[in-house]
């Protein structure tokens, strides 16, 4: 039976997304500005979940109606089936994203789709489900438009960009799924030489790795479609089971990171040690990104280099800035390089002219993506 489903994703990474769900099997494929619609059924949502590195979650869509006033999005919540997928001793959070909205308070309307969701259990099981706003066993989303209201059970739980393994946490993260696409973005394919030189916590060269074993990134986490009551664990098992087959023998990678900061490159080793991987699958140094020379004849680098909202201030950044162009010019030739970059002045103040310059969000951050591409040149060897 065809369910239809909804994945959001970073603005700028949906083209990415299509193609993830084409190759899983999905159909009436539908793109929107930060998400994709699509329909299939339920080893589609599960693979979905364990295999997509762009997606950010997997909604089922549940309920839907026209309305006027909150009455009727509480008697939307009231006739959904809850019951049917989940019980009362499950906890719950709620959810609303409104666009062109005309009720005035979105904390009402959640209260509204609370209250409806709370009636339809005591009516048929005789006590409600608490709520719960830190760690939910089950979140509800609901997405209003000027006159509709859709309602979306999420298969997911915690969203996907955490794959369930990172233990070190530093300034400035970057989401996983996003670091999955600007490597997609950047043209990298496993086998070619990456580098991070400021590789932060490591988001980049883990998935990296990932990408180049075929390791799936929800193989290290539960789901919530896990406690729904229509769960089927054994074919379950076997979707998991293929997808875990698709991993390749560890190997040695061309993959390399460096930051200035020591205690930064301790936690990449210590996220790198939790997703399985060691220094034949990912070489690291501690560097400063301005001396660092190439491992490699050629390759792609990718970073998420300061720009004064969270780490350095404006001064600060004003004198390296120029150094850092010099530095690219002088040691990276043959190498195609992509920053991540909230300063939209990234380009002039390094003195490079920006091939390519594509519009991402990091977070509730506005960024750009700019190319670099480097004349070819010759190699050093500094990390071996």
């Amino acid at each position: 039976m065809s369910e239809t489903f909804f994945s959001p994703c970073p603005r700028g990474l949906e083209s990415f997304l299509v193609e993830e769900l084409k190759a899983y099997g999905a159909s009436a494929i539908d793109s929107v500005p930060g998400g994709v619609q699509y329909e299939g059924d339920w080893q589609l949502a599960w693979r979905t979940n364990l295999e997509s590195r762009i997606a950010t979650r997997v909604l089922w869509k549940v309920g839907r109606t026209r309305y006027r006033s909150e009455d009727e999005i509480y008697k939307l919540a009231y006739a959904t089936t809850w019951a049917k997928w989940f019980t009362p001793d499950e906890t719950i959070r709620i959810y609303v994203t409104a666009i062109k909205s005309p009720l005035k308070s979105l904390n009402f309307t959640t209260l509204k789709i609370k209250d409806g969701l709370c009636d339809h259990f005591r009516t048929v099981a005789g006590k409600r489900p608490s709520v719960d706003t830190e760690s939910p066993d089950l979140r509800i989303h609901a997405f209003i438009t000027e006159d509709t209201c859709t309602l979306y059970l999420d298969t997911s739980g915690e969203p996907l960009y955490k794959r369930g393994f990172k233990p070190a946490k530093v300034d400035a993260p970057l989401k996983e799924n996003l670091a999955a696409g600007i490597l997609k973005l950047s043209g990298w394919q496993p086998g070619q030489p990456f580098l991070d030189p400021m590789c932060g916590s490591g988001t980049f060269l883990v998935e990296a790795a990932q990408m180049s074993l075929g390791i799936a990134p929800g193989l290290g986490r539960r789901f919530a479609f896990e406690k729904f009551r229509h769960f089927d664990q054994a074919a379950y098992r076997r979707v998991r089971g293929a997808v875990e087959a698709k991993r390749k023998p560890a190997a040695e990678l061309p993959i390399f990171g460096a930051d200035i900061d020591p205690h930064q490159i301790a936690a990449t080793e210590e996220n790198l040690a939790a997703a399985g991987f060691d220094n034949r699958q990912v070489e690291l140094v501690v560097n400063d990104v301005l001396d660092l020379e190439p491992p490699l004849n050629d390759g792609i680098i990718a970073s998420n280099p300061p720009y004064g909202v969270r780490l350095s201030t404006g001064e600060e950044l004003a004198e390296w800035y120029p150094r850092l162009g010099d530095a690219m010019k002088r040691h990276w030739a043959g190498w195609n390089i992509y920053l991540l970059t909230a300063d939209t002045e990234l380009p002039k103040r390094i003195g490079l002219r920006a091939s390519k310059k594509t519009p991402l969000m990091n977070g509730d951050l506005d960024c750009r993506l700019y190319e670099f591409k480097m004349l070819a040149g010759s190699a050093r060897d500094t990390f071996r």
